[in-house]
């Protein structure tokens, strides 16, 4: 039996798949998340075997919350779900640990084949995504978001999705200067000088749509 985590800010979303997946003998559904906070959360405490995961949520977004579910659940594989065919978002959740990628259009047969091949270790990827992957893979792009820490790419995404430091503070149990400290100090590893930058790069980056 395949044990499932949904994790997607959508209800009908969560919904339509719970149907779907439901209805198999072989699948599960032993939890939904509505953002990646709680998919992490949850992931720890359920130790699923399988997160279907919406690559842009709101607070903490798929990829990191799938770099965060490999050491709170090792053995959960991630199977990324998205709208985007951008190589961006394809690079990101699958370099933060995703085994598969999956298109939100695709049809219900490919959605259960791809639950059923990331379960197995196998990798997966939407046909549609194919060819972005291998054009973005012979680049070599070096990223600048592996120069912050999880926690930086965490308060980038916040700020970039217009929440004051003050707000940033009382979500992450932080303190305002600590925010301020970390805003700082993504600035200067970025080489951005406003938050307007701030939210293009973030926009560029796939951290939020």
């Amino acid at each position: 039996m395949i044990k499932i985590l949904l994790a997607d800010d959508h209800v009908l979303v969560r919904q339509g798949f719970k149907m779907i997946l439901g209805a198999q003998q072989d699948m599960q559904i032993v939890g939904e998340a509505a953002n990646g906070r709680e998919a992490v959360e949850l992931a720890e405490k359920l130790q699923p075997d399988l997160v279907v995961m919406d690559v842009t949520m709101p607070e903490l977004n798929g990829i990191e919350a799938t770099r965060r579910i490999a050491e709170a659940a090792p053995r959960a594989r991630v199977l990324a779900l998205s709208m985007h065919k951008d190589a961006v978002y394809v690079r990101e959740i699958l370099r933060a640990g995703a085994r598969g990628y999956l298109l939100k259009d695709s049809v219900d047969a490919d959605l259960l084949a791809a639950v059923r091949a990331v379960a197995r270790g196998e990798g997966y990827l939407s046909p549609g995504v194919s060819d972005a992957v291998l054009t973005d893979y012979r680049k070599h792009v070096t990223d600048p978001l592996d120069l912050l820490t999880s926690r930086e790419r965490e308060v980038l995404q916040m700020i970039a999705e217009g929440k004051t430091n003050k707000e940033i503070a009382t979500l992450l149990n932080l303190s305002v200067y600590t925010v301020e400290a970390h805003r700082g100090r993504i600035m200067e590893k970025l080489n951005l000088h406003s938050t307007g930058e701030l939210v293009r790069f973030s926009l560029r980056s796939g951290l939020i749509d």
